[in-house]
């Protein structure tokens, strides 16, 4: 038993790595894709479903929390269990969800099933992770995370082009919004099942951490909670602003005592707190808030600013998606060719600097030339920077701890877009007010009668109240990209001091490693 559990699972083929590596690409995208292709499609889902506005934030809401507060959870349990039928039960769990969610009568049911699809989608994205992990080594991996990072931008940029191209579409229902994931969940299943093989090692006393898995869901859906409704439904200073920061405190200081005692904590503390992980998790944080902040607003740009439809504001997120696609392929190749990995995180967070200050620029009237060039640029330093920062911490953990370092590393890059989607949002909803009460002003209207900020009908309005709207969306959306170019700066900070370590060329860490010995990144 010794010997079976000691013995290094047997290395897949090339060829036997790409037939996999099909299969997971495609779960990862229906995942991905997921959540965003409803964000243009919400209001006529919430609209034919009777909801209520706060409603309609719960539909967002519901999956964030589960999706983000259970990735760690996951990541621990691949560590434990089975991956590949971790990875089953997880597909079929968001399949499931995904029809259901298609089938719903009312806006309760859909925040209920939504939350469960946030569950399996929290699990494919780390464990498709994990698994490529398990299959090659940290030097390999460079080149088939290229094709997981393009998979993973073209799904979160180009999710509201599906879903506008869904919404414009007269004989497809919002209902295909949610139906679509389900035959690509299928088609996946069965080609896992007959194509991928991971030498599996058992663990005969395998303990979950129930109570460090509890406190660390709880501490982090308050937190959550706190950042999606801070500057909407109550103050930045106020007591249900305390009551809600101090009680996440407090039940993530207590994860950290459990975390720090237990043999198998879902978080391996003694991972994130050596110098390149913890670097790698920062800039990790600061990529996630950049870039989901950043991209999340540029389709209401397109939209409300410039007046494009749905689908032609997702069209023009398409330079975006183009340096996503290259960049990650290209630095993918090149990092497993040359076993170094900082050169390239510290050109991609440069790059997405620079790409967010050209963009910092923009106004209602900017040239989309111009913003086709920024938005390449904010594409390109992601897909140079995402993936090979979770090489990092792949590359100084043992495998047995490989799916709570993906884990970890993929939990706060999700933390980072979701705060910086909710910081972003205020800014954008406070700079927008004020630009359309002084626009109003200045045509003699009283900013209460003529259409505040939460009144998007432009149609409805009259012509110079209509332009008095677009231009302060424009004029704001600036303002939110200088933030994101200065929170890609602390990326870039913290991508500077990693160590220049050389990625090892074995799936596993060197025996004496795996048993706890002090090691060396890099370490061949």
């Amino acid at each position: 038993m010794t010997a079976a559990t000691d013995a290094p699972p047997a290395p897949m083929t090339h060829r036997e790595v790409l037939r996999a590596l099909s299969g997971l690409l495609m779960v990862l995208f229906a995942a991905m894709v997921s959540s965003t292709v409803v964000s243009v499609a919400l209001p006529q889902i919430v609209g034919s479903l009777k909801g209520t506005q706060s409603q309609y934030t719960w539909v967002v809401t519901a999956t964030l929390l589960a999706s983000t507060a259970s990735t760690p959870v996951w990541g621990k349990l691949a560590d434990l269990f089975d991956k590949k039928r971790l990875l089953q039960v997880a597909i079929v769990i968001f399949a499931a969800a995904s029809l259901a969610c298609g089938l719903v009568e009312n806006t309760g049911q859909l925040i209920a099933l939504r939350a469960v699809q946030g569950l399996g989608m929290g699990a494919l994205q780390v464990l498709v992770q994990v698994i490529i992990g398990a299959m090659v080594s940290p030097k390999e991996r460079g080149r088939y995370n290229g094709y997981l990072g393009g998979v993973m931008a073209v799904s979160t940029v180009g999710g509201p082009l599906l879903g506008g191209a869904i919404t414009d579409t007269d004989w497809l229902g919002w209902e295909w919004c949610f139906f679509l994931a389900v035959p690509i969940c299928v088609i996946a299943f069965f080609m896992l099942s007959r194509t991928l093989h991971l030498a599996e090692t058992k663990k005969p006393d395998t303990k979950v951490d129930y109570v460090g898995a509890t406190l660390i869901a709880a501490g982090v859906s308050l937190l959550l909670l706190w950042v999606t409704f801070v500057g909407n439904d109550f103050d930045w200073i106020s007591w249900q602003s305390a009551a809600m920061v101090a009680g996440s405190v407090v039940l993530l200081g207590a994860a950290t005592v459990v975390e720090s005692k237990v043999r198998e904590p879902v978080v391996p503390l003694h991972v994130i707190k050596r110098r390149d992980p913890a670097l790698a998790v920062v800039a990790s944080l600061a990529v996630g808030m950049a870039m989901f902040g950043g991209a999340v607003f540029l389709g209401q740009y397109f939209q409300i600013s410039r007046g494009f439809s749905p689908t032609e504001a997702g069209l023009l997120t398409i330079p975006m998606m183009f340096g996503v696609l290259v960049a990650s392929a290209v630095a993918g190749r090149l990092v497993s060719q040359s076993g170094k990995v900082k050169p390239y995180i510290l050109t991609g967070t440069l790059v997405l600097t620079a790409g967010f200050g050209m963009l910092a620029t923009i106004d209602h009237t900017t040239s989309l030339v111009f913003m086709g060039v920024g938005m390449f640029l904010v594409g390109t330093g992601v897909g140079m920077s995402m993936q090979n920062l979770v090489l990092v911490v792949q590359n100084s953990v043992p495998l047995r701890e490989l799916g709570a370092a993906s884990g970890a590393i993929t939990f706060f890059r999700s933390l980072g877009g979701t705060i910086g989607v909710s910081v972003l949002g205020a800014v954008l909803a406070n700079q927008v007010a004020d630009k359309i009460a002084s626009g109003l002003a200045a045509l003699g209207i009283d900013a209460g009668a003529g259409g505040g900020a939460g009144d998007l009908d432009l149609e409805a309005m009259p012509g110079p109240v209509a332009e008095v709207v677009r231009a302060a969306y424009g004029d704001a959306t600036g303002h939110l990209f200088m933030i994101s170019a200065c929170i890609a700066v602390a990326g870039f900070l913290a991508a500077l001091f990693l160590s220049p370590v050389e990625l090892r060329e074995t799936v596993d860490l060197p025996e004496q490693i795996a048993l706890g010995e002090e090691t060396v990144l890099g370490a061949k």
